[in-house]
C-alpha cells in the first residue's frame, strides 16, 4: 500500500453556511489513513483523522461500473472537445481517462503549474519583505520591492508608522528586482481595466486592484507608483518617481504572508496577477529572467526536472490567460496526485476551492453531491471551461481528476463538469 501525505477539504473549514467541510486526508509513515467526518456538521466532529477505507475490505473496488459512468458524462454534448483524467490515489490507479495526453487550452488551470512550482522552489512558509531605506538626498526615501504584488493598506500605515517623525519630501519606488517587462505580448490590454491583469510589477497594492481587495476590479496601470504614491500620502511627501535604492539604513520594512497563504489567495479567486508575481518571484530567487516568456519557460523546466511527463504541452505565462497555453490532463493529474502523496506539495490541495463552498466554486455545485467534497481549480476562457481537483468518494477512496472542455458555452459546460466530479464523489 502506497504512503501519502494529504490535508485535504480541510480541517475545520467553515464555509458561509457554517458547515464543516469533510473528505480531507493526512496520512503518517506507516499506512494510509483518510480524514471522513460527515460533510455537513454544524460542529467541529470530535475525530477529524479516521480511516475511510475498510482495512478488512476484501472485495476489490468496481471501477468498471465508475468508468462507464465516467464515459457516459464524458459524451455529454456540452463538453464540446472534452479530455479528462481521474486517478485513484491510493493505488495509483488510473480509473478513467479520455485523451489524457492530448494538450488543449487549459485557462486558469495553468495555475496548478505555477503553485507545484513555487512550493518546489521557494517553500511553503516563504515569504516577501519590502523595506524602505534612506536615499541620497536628504529627505528621501526609497522603497526596496521585493515583489509582494499584494500589499495591503495596512503594511502601508505600518510602513508609515515606522517612518514616523521624519521629515520625507521625495518617495521613490526600485523596482530592479524584476528589471524585464510585465505584461507579456499574448495578454489583451483591454483585460487591465476589465479586472483581469495588470502590468506585473514587484510593489503593488492588492494586486493593483483599484477600490477593493478580492474579486476582479478594475486594476492599476501605475501599480508600483500607486505604492510610491500611497506612502507619501501618509508621510505627507510632496513627490513620488522611480529611483534605484542606494545601500544605506532600512528605515522601515514589512513581510508578506506565507506562500500557502499567498497561493489560497490566488486559488481563491483565480488571480492572474498574483500567478504571475508568484512566478516572478521564482524567476527572481534563480537569477532569471522575470519576463512571462522565460518564467513559463522556467515552470516548465522545473517540472521536467521532478520528473514530469511534459509531451505536447507548451505555456507562455504562467497564469492561464493566454490563449496559446496548451496543457495535457495527464500532467495537471500527475500534479495533483503528487500534491496527494508528497508533504512538499500538499499545500496546493488546500489552497483549492471547496464546491459550493468558497472561491471560483462558491456558486456552483447547488444540489450536486460534490458540494463540500470537490476542492478543485477552475478554468474559464472564451470557450474554454476545465476543472482539475481532488475528491473523497462516498467509499472513502481518494480521487485526483482533470477535466477540460474547449469548443463549449462556459456555463453548460461548467454544469456538466460539475456532475463529473460528482460521479466521483458517489462512488
Amino acid at each position: 500500500m502506497k504512503n501519502a501525505w494529504w490535508v485535504g477539504s480541510s480541517v475545520g473549514v467553515l464555509i458561509a453556511v457554517g458547515a464543516v467541510i469533510g473528505g480531507g486526508v493526512w496520512v503518517n509513515h506507516s499506512g494510509f489513513g483518510l480524514d471522513h467526518p460527515e460533510p455537513m456538521s454544524v460542529e467541529m466532529p470530535e475525530q477529524l483523522f479516521s480511516s475511510a477505507i475498510d482495512p478488512d475490505a476484501t472485495e476489490a473496488p468496481d471501477f468498471a461500473t465508475l468508468e462507464k459512468n465516467l464515459t457516459s458524462q464524458a459524451a455529454d454534448s456540452r463538453l464540446g472537445t472534452f479530455v479528462g483524467v481521474a486517478r485513484d490515489v491510493e493505488s495509483g490507479e488510473v480509473v478513467w481517462e479520455q485523451n489524457q495526453g492530448t494538450a488543449v487550452r487549459p485557462a486558469s488551470a495553468t495555475k496548478i503549474l505555477t503553485a507545484a512550482v513555487a512550493l518546489y522552489e521557494l517553500g511553503r512558509e516563504d515569504t516577501i519583505k519590502t523595506e524602505v531605506v534612506e536615499g541620497e538626498q536628504p529627505g528621501t526615501v526609497v522603497i526596496k520591492a521585493g515583489g509582494d504584488v499584494t500589499l495591503s493598506e495596512e503594511m502601508l500605515d505600518d510602513l508609515a508608522t515606522q517612518l514616523g517623525g521624519q521629515d520625507i519630501g521625495t518617495v521613490l519606488i526600485d523596482t530592479s528586482i524584476w528589471p524585464d517587462e510585465g505584461f507579456a505580448s499574448t495578454w489583451d490590454p483591454v483585460d487591465v481595466d476589465a479586472g483581469y491583469i495588470a502590468d506585473v510589477e514587484p510593489a503593488m497594492i492588492e494586486a493593483a486592484r483599484i477600490g477593493g481587495s478580492e474579486g476582479d476590479l478594475p486594476r492599476s496601470h501605475t501599480p508600483a507608483l500607486d505604492v510610491a504614491q500611497a506612502l507619501a500620502d501618509r508621510v505627507g511627501a510632496d513627490t513620488v518617481d522611480e529611483g534605484s535604492a542606494p545601500d544605506k539604513a532600512v528605515l522601515a520594512s514589512v513581510e508578506s504572508d506565507t506562500l500557502d497563504q499567498r497561493l489560497a489567495r490566488m486559488m481563491k479567486d483565480s488571480d492572474n496577477v498574483m500567478a504571475e508575481g508568484i512566478a516572478k518571484e521564482v524567476a527572481a530567487s534563480k537569477d532569471l529572467a522575470t519576463d512571462s516568456a522565460s518564467t513559463s519557460k522556467m515552470t516548465l523546466e522545473i517540472l521536467k526536472d521532478k520528473g514530469f511527463d511534459l509531451s505536447g504541452v507548451s505555456i507562455v505565462d504562467n497564469s492561464g490567460l493566454s490563449f496559446d497555453n496548451l496543457i495535457t490532463p495527464r500532467l495537471l493529474d500527475d500534479i495533483l496526485t503528487r500534491a496527494a502523496t508528497e508533504p512538499e506539495l500538499s499545500s496546493l490541495l488546500t489552497s483549492l476551492p471547496i464546491a459550493h463552498g468558497t472561491g471560483t466554486l462558491e456558486d456552483r455545485y447547488d444540489g450536486l453531491s460534490g458540494a463540500g467534497w470537490v476542492r478543485a481549480k477552475t478554468g474559464t476562457l472564451t470557450d474554454t471551461s476545465a476543472l482539475a481537483g481532488v475528491v473523497t468518494s462516498e467509499s472513502g477512496r481518494v480521487f485526483t481528476f482533470a477535466f477540460v472542455s474547449n469548443g463549449s458555452a462556459i456555463v453548460p459546460a461548467r454544469e456538466a463538469l460539475d456532475e463529473m466530479a460528482s460521479i466521483l464523489r458517489d462512488f
